[in-house]
């Protein structure tokens, strides 16, 4: 695929970056080992998505600050800050993205699970969680892969929880897309960011309002434009910046003529 020749003349000094869907092709640092950063949480989503569907946790039984659920610590509208600390607003009034949601999601699994989350994480993808359930994960382009084949065609979770992971939780809540400013809205399912008609956007123009993911600030992101029936992963060396707010949707846009 021509499109993912771009990544040759981006800034950073490592990429790998991989099509997934009716294309499958990759490009790059294929064997490198990045930090996903962020896009972590795509993975740990569907972990926590199993979870629910093995009985383990429920997704609105209470977990996080009182008035909490697992609904809102992986929709970002618990109350929690993004870091450590007591609740800044009562759950369901705000979509305030939060690390720290995703580290109590993720006791709270393994809790449930009487094991350690990054072992219960394992179990499911068959690579492991370095880290924070939010951001810990270290891998290639071949592990990302494989989430982004999942959310295409699920086969560790029933195609119904995915359609439900893919639909606004806690609708019309404004917030702070990070690295992009204020949304109204800012709709998310249970961690995964929805496109909808988010601009200005980190994916492309040519993306439908269906596409989902999520980005790192690593410079890493993974999204899925269920639309298109293609996917696209990428991981990099180098900090997000306006060098990926330029670089990515560009990237987006290329791939997705090529698909068509």
């Amino acid at each position: 695929m021509d499109a993912l020749r771009q990544v040759d003349g981006w800034p950073c000094e490592h990429v790998a970056v991989a099509v997934a869907g009716v294309v499958e092709v990759d490009h790059g640092d294929v064997d490198r080992v990045f930090e996903w950063a962020s896009t972590t949480k795509l993975a740990t989503a569907v972990a926590v998505l199993v979870a629910c569907e093995e009985g383990i946790v429920d997704l609105d039984e209470p977990a996080g600050p009182p008035g909490s659920t697992v609904r809102h610590l992986l929709a970002h509208t618990s109350g929690l800050p993004f870091d450590n600390g007591a609740p800044i607003a009562r759950p369901g009034t705000h979509r305030i993205y939060s690390d720290s949601a995703f580290d109590l999601v993720g006791a709270f699994v393994g809790e449930r699970a009487e094991m350690p989350f990054d072992a219960y994480f394992e179990q499911v993808w068959g690579f492991p969680l370095a880290g924070s359930p939010g951001h810990g994960v270290e891998a290639t382009i071949n592990e990302l892969t494989i989430v982004a084949r999942e959310l295409l065609s699920p086969a560790r979770i029933s195609r119904e929880t995915l359609d439900e992971a893919l639909t606004v939780q806690f609708p019309g809540l404004g917030g702070v897309m990070p690295g992009y400013g204020r949304m109204e809205p800012n709709d998310w399912g249970p961690g995964v960011e929805l496109r909808d008609a988010k601009q200005p956007h980190w994916t492309g123009t040519r993306n439908s309002p269906r596409t989902f993911g999520h980005f790192g600030r690593t410079g890493t992101f993974l999204w899925v434009d269920p639309a298109r029936e293609v996917a696209l992963a990428c991981l990099t060396d180098l900090a997000f910046g306006d060098w990926a707010k330029e670089a990515w949707p560009r990237l987006a846009d290329a791939v997705l003529a090529e698909v068509a």
